[in-house]
């Protein structure tokens, strides 16, 4: 239990981490001489400005073999997605990755640091992020993982597959440290995070299984070789390369600004790749405890969180009446789930014929069906009408195509309808659990190991040397 000396730091703002000078927050290093005084601020800027000697330094390459110069005037079209890395340099990319993800399990478990995971934050932003261009990203390597599975001719580039795996094996031990401060994404939207406010438990139950069905669509439409939608709709690329289609940017713009009062709005309700991280940090090896020591149950880590993670102490047990309903509210749930998948595997299925459309060679044989008896046009032609020109010399093969895409379709409709019933039944069944918890703690999947709740925490500043140990009292246990 806690003394009245300890004060809400949400009504009378944060307490301090380290000492003050001048209104600054610093860091005290000791030194032969004494102590030194390093400025949070001035930390900062040191690491950006050697991130950006090291990145003006890699921009002085010049191409092996220049763009040719054209007569009349021609202009090469600009890009709108960055070109590709020497091997080096990719290789460069996953040790970055893999230090960053190092070093952030390193701040979380060992130094329980918020300051060293906002300097990470800020790092991940300017490479991963405005450096790299947001490509290779974990959230669209599954992509090219799910398409290689399922197409023997493509295989993925080993820098892929790294940022795919690396983030994953992490989770698994160390949890969600990736969208901690490595993640670009995460990181920009963490860093504009100002008055957070909560979300309503309802809405976001509903909402957070959205990750999962968007992980599933673009599951499907990569294997079946259509479209890499994760990519084509990421919102926050089009900001990292500062060119893109003007409705990605919009959506971009309007969930960072939703992310001044809702923490983290994609990667809460729409990440996919994130659904597969807190899949891996359920059963990680560590996960984060708010104390280091014990839980005088003051709540003030549940004020701290913006992403609803903490969990309240439970005792697990019910009797009587309420015990039975509970089993009875279970047994009838997981014999609703396979229910739930095959009506869901069954709408997949009716779903299967309107999305191939999205594969150039279905879309191309209903366009040649449609243009059966109109007259070969000639002169200037668009792509699309060169593609039907030549669909009309091999019809029989874009037919035949057209015919096994659709039926690859349909088993993946199919898979993708049984796991949308899957994702939503095992919703229901985990609302109907009952855990026992004897502290207030963060919730092993939907906790993004950000470090806040540590600077509330009141053994944590014990323990930092910022409180006196005497304000505090052992908890009785019961």
């Amino acid at each position: 239990m806690v003394k009245s000396a300890i004060r809400n730091p949400r009504s009378e703002g944060r307490p301090r981490s380290e000492s003050r000078k001048g209104g600054v927050p610093c860091l005290e290093l000791p030194t032969s001489k004494g102590r030194w005084r390093l400025r949070i601020s001035d930390l900062t800027l040191l690491v950006a400005v050697l991130l950006l000697t090291l990145l003006t330094n890699l921009a002085r390459a010049e191409h092996r073999f220049p763009p040719p110069e054209f007569d009349g005037g021609h202009q090469l079209p600009v890009t709108t997605t960055p070109p590709a890395r020497e091997v080096m340099l990719q290789y460069l990319d996953v040790a970055v990755l893999g230090a960053s993800l190092a070093l952030g399990s390193w701040l979380v478990y060992k130094r329980r640091s918020r300051k060293g995971l906002m300097a990470l934050s800020i790092f991940s932003v300017l490479y991963f992020g405005f450096w790299r261009k947001g490509c290779v990203c974990s959230i669209g390597s599954l992509q090219n993982v799910a398409l290689a599975l399922c197409d023997r001719g493509y295989a993925v580039p080993v820098g892929v597959l790294a940022f795919f795996v690396l983030p994953l094996a992490f989770a698994l031990f160390a949890g969600r440290t990736f969208c901690a401060g490595v993640c670009p994404h995460g990181a920009l939207q963490d860093l504009v995070l100002l008055k957070p406010v909560k979300v309503p438990a309802w809405l976001e139950q509903g909402l957070s299984v959205l990750p999962y069905i968007y992980l599933g669509a673009g599951v499907m439409f990569a294997a079946t070789g259509s479209a890499f939608i994760i990519c084509q709709y990421d919102p926050f690329v089009p900001i990292f390369r500062m060119n893109g289609r003007t409705l990605m940017v919009l959506s971009g713009v309007a969930l960072l600004l939703l992310g001044i009062f809702v923490g983290r709005p994609y990667c809460r309700f729409l990440c996919p790749y994130g659904a597969l991280l807190k899949l891996g940090a359920t059963v990680a090896k560590w996960r984060v405890r708010v104390t280091p020591d014990y839980c005088t149950q003051c709540r003030l880590c549940e004020a701290s969180c913006p992403f609803g993670a903490m969990r309240e102490p439970e005792s697990g047990h019910s009797t009587g009446p309420i015990l039975a309903g509970d089993r009875r509210r279970l047994a009838l749930l997981l014999l609703l789930v396979p229910a739930l998948m095959a009506g869901g595997g069954w709408l997949g299925w009716r779903f299967s014929a309107p999305a191939s459309r999205l594969h150039a060679a279905v879309s191309l044989a209903e366009q040649f069906i449609r243009a059966q008896g109109t007259p070969p046009k000639f002169g200037a032609l668009s792509p699309d009408e060169l593609a039907l020109e030549r669909a009309r010399q091999a019809p029989q093969e874009i037919l035949a195509e057209a015919g096994r895409i659709r039926a690859r379709f349909a088993t993946a409709g199919t898979i993708f309808g049984a796991w949308v019933g899957l994702v939503i039944g095992a919703k229901l069944v985990s609302r109907s659990l009952r855990r026992r918890r004897t502290d207030y703690e963060p919730d092993r999947g939907d906790c993004f190991a950000c470090a806040r709740c540590f600077e509330y925490c009141p053994n944590e500043l014990v323990r930092r040397g910022l409180m006196p140990a005497s304000s505090l009292q052992p908890r009785v246990p019961k």
